[in-house]
């Protein structure tokens, strides 16, 4: 798988015990990666990084990306083959009450990763994780493409349109001639999947509720969204790695990772596809909506022409498979929380399986 890219290979990834960075944790490791993690904190709570007690396979650290020196000092400790920078304040609403804590942590904590990597003497491929918000939503129901202009409303778009600005300098100012170092950034958003418990998202706040047996509150129950599950933008973020290794020609580009442009559903309909694998015991209706507190983007789609040319990636899940896939992993911990890393592995085992029978070039 990924041509063995990272099968003994020392990996770095910053924000490792968030909901990405886990389930990335437990992908590398399965594929024989020594996976170091460096993050802040133990973001929510429940936590995914604890349910499966990743730390017995991560070596962590812990240490907060807008610590410049930390920073260097641990990329410099590790010495790392590859480095995935997750790390990031990844809430909307979040950005609103702390912009200052969201502009610090998205662009400096990119910034100071970007630092400590082009100091690195030793050749390491940086794959740098931002977010389809980089992109300045002008309401098109078309595909943003990785050329498109970057920008946004609220503060956490901003930030992340920022890092891809300072993510573009620093390839051209430093890092674009470097014999070692080689980097690319993605962007990928509307992603769900079990074991995400992040405060003000739509997915966790619905598993709350329902665990509890209350209906959940939403926003924009009309709203629509390219959903995806996130082992489909992880494989992205793998694929890239793995070219970067292979071809210099990749070095500094941006790639984009979403559904297919079919794959579009409303809020609504999420729900009651992730609702049918989940036995609500509740008095009253699932769903319950109330108006929004701030502003929130329409439809923003990606274009993944890009990836499909270059890094032959194509998603693998359909919507229900999507909504099938979620649910069954929170319906597996509040039903019986042993065995939660086994349990994640074998969805991992399933992504690769049907991935394989479609024969997508990185399961070789």
């Amino acid at each position: 798988m990924f041509k063995n890219s990272y099968q003994g290979k020392k990996v770095l990834v910053t924000g490792n015990t968030g909901f990405k960075g886990s389930w990335l944790s437990v992908w590398l490791h399965q594929l024989g990666a020594q996976v170091y993690g460096l993050s802040i904190d133990i973001p929510t709570k429940p936590s995914m990084f604890e349910a499966l007690e990743l730390h017995k396979m991560v070596t962590h650290q812990v240490a907060d990306v807008r610590n410049l020196e930390k920073v260097k000092s641990i990329v410099q400790s590790v010495q790392p083959d590859f480095i995935f920078h997750l790390a990031a304040q990844p809430i909307v609403g979040t950005s609103y009450t702390d912009p200052v804590g969201t502009i610090a942590t998205n662009v400096l904590g990119t910034v100071h990763l970007l630092e400590a990597a082009r100091e690195l003497q030793r050749p390491c491929q940086v794959i740098l994780i931002t977010s389809d918000k980089c992109y300045e939503n002008v309401e098109w129901l078309y595909g943003y493409r990785e050329i498109d202009r970057l920008g946004g409303k609220d503060i956490y778009s901003a930030s992340k349109a920022a890092a891809e600005i300072l993510i573009y300098s620093y390839y051209h100012s430093f890092l674009k001639n470097s014999t070692h170092i080689r980097l690319a950034s993605v962007r990928a958003g509307n992603v769900i999947g079990g074991g995400d418990w992040a405060e003000k998202r739509l997915v966790p706040d619905c598993i709350r509720a329902w665990a509890k047996g209350v209906p959940v509150v939403i926003r924009n129950p009309d709203s629509t969204r390219p959903w995806q599950h996130v082992l489909e933008p992880l494989s992205g973020y793998l694929v890239t790695g793995q070219h970067l290794a292979e071809n210099n020609q990749l070095h500094g580009e941006p790639f984009n990772f979403g559904p297919p442009s079919d794959q579009v559903y409303s809020v609504e309909q999420i729900l009651n596809a992730i609702g049918k694998n989940w036995n609500f015991k509740g008095d009253h209706e699932r769903i319950h909506t109330e108006g929004a507190p701030f502003h929130e983007a329409g439809l923003l789609k990606l274009s993944c022409e890009k990836a499909n040319s270059l890094l032959a990636w194509w998603p693998v899940l359909d919507f229900q498979q999507t909504a099938s896939f979620t649910a069954s992993w929170y319906s597996r911990f509040y039903g019986d929380a042993s065995e939660m890393k086994t349990f994640t592995e074998s969805q991992i085992d399933e992504y690769v399986s049907l991935a394989s029978q479609k024969e997508l070039a990185w399961t070789r």
